[in-house]
């Protein structure tokens, strides 16, 4: 017979102890999923579901709790969990919000907080062929990233050099935003080569709405952002127009990430006198909703052409504006295809210090078709000029020596005359493009001097002045009789994707 020491006898009791309560569990799992196996034949068997798996994971964090190697914070486990429930749903805007995510949404919806300016998105799934970079989905204009050239589309591959992939959404926001005044280093990808860095200084993040300007006798309206003053302020621009006369009016919602819907609504009832503007659906009745038109506010002349410009910085409140415009066949569409943000979120707080964000309902355009994650097409594409390899080295180097910088700090007061002058001169150094040159120098120098953009550019602007060449054209309104609305490209979209799937069917 065997004699144990009291230290071995320890050892075997607790070994016992873990054992019999790693059983208890796995018991208490069986049995639930024994239960929830009978009830699955019942009509309440989607219900209890939820309740299965809830009773799973319940268990699994106070055995994790209990018996982990290492103490644990369940607020540690907590916040894994959480984060883990929202990435599964592969939608980059339900997100948790921890803590200091949380705190900091605060301070973004008052206004009041330090950042580089630009609305992002990030993808929740990371693989090696594909790392889950931060997208910019827009650069808010005036704001630091803008005026350091960053464009719709760029990638954040590194932020202090930190890769963005290995960072969660909420890691990102809280390394971009901080104290105004200190400075950020970011490495951006542009295409599949183009890799450049730009350290920025964080500014007080205002976000601006309306710009507006007569370009001849055509009213011409950019739209930054939708605002709470949207509405008002795009009405003070068309009836500036009516009293000028105006006759075609260009509506500008490049690189506007949205914002508020009834801000869009309120400006596209100014268009459309009857109907559904949007309409929104999701699974339960309270989050399906219809925006109507009404004739009162209506306020646009008729048979005055409109041209909307979009890129793929045009999202959510943008596109349902775009949307309404051409499903109404009020508007030409030109420029690129949108982002395609065509869901609603709701913000859920769980506590005084965290909360989630969960998408709830999908949006719809008056002709009933959903645009996320496919975006609006324009009626007309007008891209500008892809930059050649040695182009984007050029460029990269220029962006990297900081060269436009230190050349407008170095001539103070340059006008139209020195810019163009200036762009030949860099143009020795850096090979580029010159009118995309001169566009860069300018936009550097409107900062240095008053610290806003202009509220065109003609002279490298190609979408803006196909958009003016449309509004002159005589066959406008055959043009715009003959643009598709988003159902019947939805339509047409679908048809090729069944006579695709057919064509590999019939082959296997």
């Amino acid at each position: 017979m065997t004699i144990m020491n009291k230290k071995s006898l320890h050892r075997l009791l607790v070994g016992s102890c873990f054992v019999l309560s790693f059983l208890l569990v796995s018991q208490c799992f069986a049995q639930s999923s024994s239960a929830t196996a009978a009830e699955a034949s019942s009509e309440d068997s989607k219900k209890n579901s939820i309740q299965y798996y809830s009773k799973i994971l319940g268990g699994v964090l106070d055995f994790a709790n209990k018996f982990y190697v290492d103490e644990i914070d369940p607020k540690v486990l907590y916040e894994g969990a959480m984060k883990g429930m929202m990435e599964a749903l592969g939608d980059p805007h339900t997100i948790y919000m921890e803590s200091a995510t949380f705190k900091d949404l605060t301070y973004t919806t008052s206004g009041s907080f330090g950042g580089i300016g630009v609305t992002i998105t990030k993808n929740p799934v990371n693989t090696p062929e594909k790392p889950a970079y931060v997208e910019v989905m827009s650069p808010i204009e005036d704001m630091p990233a803008a005026v350091a050239g960053v464009q719709a589309g760029d990638f954040i591959i590194e932020v202090d050099g930190v890769s963005t992939p290995e960072l969660t959404m909420n890691e990102v926001l809280f390394k971009l935003r901080g104290k105004v005044g200190t400075k950020v280093e970011l490495t951006f990808l542009r295409g599949a080569n183009l890799k450049f860095t730009r350290t920025l200084t964080r500014t007080l993040i205002e976000l601006p709405t309306v710009k507006s300007a007569m370009i001849n006798s055509t009213g011409y309206i950019r739209i930054i952002e939708f605002t709470p003053d949207t509405a008002k302020r795009f009405q003070e621009a068309l009836s500036d127009f009516k009293k000028k006369n105006f006759t075609g009016l260009i509506i500008d919602l490049r690189n506007n990430p949205g914002g508020l819907l009834t801000a869009a609504v309120d400006v596209a009832d100014k268009f459309i006198d009857s109907g559904v503007i949007v309409s929104t659906k999701g699974r339960i009745a309270a989050q399906n909703s219809e925006h109507k038109a009404s004739w009162i506010k209506t306020t646009m002349p008729k048979n005055i052409p409109i041209v909307v410009i979009v890129n793929k910085g045009s999202a959510s409140a943008s596109e349902i504006l775009a949307g309404a415009l051409k499903d109404n066949h009020l508007a030409y569409i030109i420029g690129q295809n949108t982002y395609g943000k065509g869901s609603v979120q709701q913000m859920i707080p769980l506590s005084d210090t965290d909360g989630f964000k969960l998408t709830i309902a999908r949006y719809y355009s008056p002709s009933d078709s959903n645009i996320d994650k496919i975006g609006i097409p324009p009626d007309l594409e007008v891209t500008y000029p892809a930059f050649t390899e040695e182009q984007e080295k050029n460029f990269a180097k220029l962006m990297e020596e900081d060269a436009i910088h230190k050349y407008v700090e170095a001539h103070p007061d340059m006008e139209e005359k020195d810019i163009a002058a200036a762009a030949e001169e860099l143009n020795k150094t850096y090979p580029f493009d010159l009118r995309t040159l001169r566009r860069f120098i300018r936009v550097e120098v409107n900062h240095q001097k008053h610290d806003v953009s202009e509220v065109y550019d003609l002279d490298y602007d190609i979408q803006l002045n196909k958009a003016l060449e449309i509004i002159k054209t005589e066959d406008f309104n055959t043009l715009l009789k003959n643009a598709k609305t988003l159902k019947e490209l939805e339509n047409e979209r679908l048809e090729k994707e069944a006579l695709k799937a057919q064509e590999t069917n019939d082959k296997k």
